[in-house]
């Protein structure tokens, strides 16, 4: 696992530079005609890699986007009319059988569909009209870190494809941001110490990281076996700060921005109540990295871009590394191999 969150900025580099030229050419379709509405088919990380894709694509576009519940289709039988609508089905593997389902019932409709993968000969790649290849190379630990980031880019690629104001040159300096964050691989695992009996914990985050408080919860709960919740800041306040006492382990995502004044809320609830809080923020936000009774990871770079709409649009890909480590670097401390976690396997197929 760990040698595979080593392998990110090589694989995003490559991922970039080897799907532009697709991704030009779905602009100059799109530009001519655009999607009434977007599905959004997945299943495990890559629905969290939905579930950020919902939110770029809503902000940067404007049209509408749902994440699709497979089991109205295998499990209910039921039509869905997708005509004028965009279908992406996201998988590591490809061979997800109900995601697949989602994406064949959409060209059905007539609807455009975009395959997003890290596998060329997948059944997923042969069904699609358009296909996103997260060239990754081969991923061999259950729990999945590099297929992540990478579909987290091509959510970015299509948002552009799709006329987002996403700047290509900052796509381009993704892969040197998580670089910055893998420097404090060190410094992560020396902080899961603290950790090592965790048996419960709650995961914050909001807005363009929501998807990355779900991603970092489930390593948690894959590699460590934590019973780790994970909400946005302000879903937390109704109902589920009830669960906090002294000493509970609250992890958040802290960037710059429009949504720091409810983490930073959310950080003084929670430290009135007791709790012990690490966050992920960069140099760019001062003011959490100065907050008393805290514990900070903190990226090097600054990657609040005042030009960018959101200005911490290009946080959530490198925001997720240091959550990567911690949670291989925890399986660790707990004597586990977060590679081979119980009763998981590489591939899941369900109906």
């Amino acid at each position: 696992m760990l040698e595979e969150i080593r392998q990110q900025p090589q694989a995003l580099d490559r991922t970039l530079r080897s799907e532009l030229k697709s991704i030009e050419k779905l602009k100059t379709k799109f530009a001519a005609k655009r999607p009434s509405s977007i599905i959004l088919a997945a299943r495990g990380t890559s629905d969290n890699a939905a579930q950020f894709g919902r939110y770029i694509l809503e902000i940067a576009t404007g049209i509408p986007v749902s994440l699709a519940a497979p089991s109205i289709f295998t499990l209910y039988g039921a039509r869905v009319d997708y005509r004028d609508a965009l279908v992406v089905a996201i998988s590591q593997s490809g061979e997800s059988t109900d995601t697949n389902l989602v994406l064949e019932r959409g060209r059905e409709c007539g609807a455009i569909t975009i395959g997003i993968t890290n596998e060329e000969e997948s059944t997923l790649a042969r069904i699609a009209d358009h296909v996103f290849l997260v060239r990754a190379g081969s991923e061999k630990s259950v729990a999945a870190t590099k297929t992540y980031t990478g579909q987290l880019l091509a959510m970015y690629m299509l948002a552009y494809a799709l006329g987002a104001p996403v700047s290509l040159d900052e796509l381009r300096a993704l892969p040197d941001s998580v670089e910055g964050a893998l420097t404090l691989e060190s410094e992560i695992a020396e902080k899961t110490g603290r950790y090592r009996f965790m048996e419960n914990a709650v995961v914050v985050g909001r807005g363009l990281n929501y998807a990355n408080a779900f991603e970092w919860a489930l390593k948690l709960m894959e590699t460590s076996y934590v019973v780790a919740e994970r909400f946005s800041s302000a879903d937390f306040l109704h109902g589920p700060i009830a669960m906090v006492e002294r000493s509970f382990p609250v992890f958040l995502f802290a960037p710059a921005g429009v949504t720091w004044p409810s983490i930073r809320e959310m950080i003084e609830r929670v430290h009135s109540l007791g709790a012990e809080t690490l966050i992920v923020t960069d140099a760019s936000n001062r003011e959490a990295a100065a907050m008393k009774g805290t514990r900070s990871i903190i990226l090097p770079a600054k990657l609040h871009r005042k030009d960018a709409v959101p200005e911490e649009l290009y946080t959530p890909l490198p925001y997720i590394v240091p959550a990567q480590i911690f949670a291989a670097c925890l399986a660790a401390e707990k004597g586990l191999n977060p590679d081979q976690p119980r009763a998981l396997s590489k591939v899941t197929q369900t109906l």
